[in-house]
This record gives C-alpha cells, structure tokens and sequence, in this order.
C-alpha cells in the first residue's frame, strides 16, 4: 500500500473547511428560514430611522417647556434662558436666574433692592 504525501492530505482538508463553512451556513439559513434575518434588518434600518426623528420631537418639546424669553432686570437686553438656571446677563453680566417666568438679579440674603427715578432740578427747587 502506497502511503500519501502528508502536505496533499493537509492541501485537502484546506480545500474542504474553504468549502466546508459556506455549505453549513447555507445550510442553517435553509433550515430556519431567511424570514427572521430579513425582518432584523428592517427592524434595525426602522430603529435608525425613527429614532433620531422622535428623539428630536421630545428635544423640541423639552425646550418649548423649558426656554423662557425675558429682559435683564439691569439693562433691559432681551434674550431667552432655561427655567431655575442661574447665568450671566449678555450684555451688561449681571447674574441672573429665571424664576416664576421672568429673569430675578441674584443677590445675598436682605439685599434691598432699590429702583432709581429721576427728578429734574428744577422740580427740587420749586418743590413741585
């Protein structure tokens, strides 16, 4: 009997695994169907789809109860600003936060706050 060369057995078991994997995975997807592989797909490409879309509607929705638009209570420069945030005003850097809708000036406990009118001099010294 006429033994083999070791390197044509090893040359055919290399053929036969190339061939050996594609023929069980055909195999498997012909038993269990291609149905559940087709559906994952279009429930994956489904999922990035709709997902960024209603991410943004609740983003939008978020900010629409939350934003508020308001004047500095200092300088009168209008800009919008999140509910119960604490920031600096734009323009005139006043610390600011939103309460009860409307921008309030940060200031210490028993601060008084105190709004400045203008009188002429000549209502003083008629006493008009």
């Amino acid at each position: 009997m006429k033994q083999g060369n070791p390197n044509v057995f090893s040359l055919y078991l290399s053929e036969l695994s190339r061939w050996l994997a594609p023929v069980l995975i055909i195999g498997l997807l012909a038993t269990f169907g291609l149905g559940w592989l087709v559906n994952s797909i279009l429930i994956l490409i489904g999922f990035i789809v709709i997902a960024p879309a209603i991410g943004f509607l609740v983003l939008r929705w978020w900010i629409g109860r939350n934003l508020i638009s308001g004047q500095c209570p200092s300088c009168g420069y209008e800009f919008p600003g999140f509910k119960n945030t604490e920031f600096p005003c734009p323009s005139c850097g006043e610390s600011l936060k939103v309460e009860n809708g409307s921008f309030q000036r940060l200031t210490p406990p028993g601060t008084i706050d105190v709004d400045a009118v203008e009188v002429s001099v000549s209502q003083i010294k008629g006493g008009n």
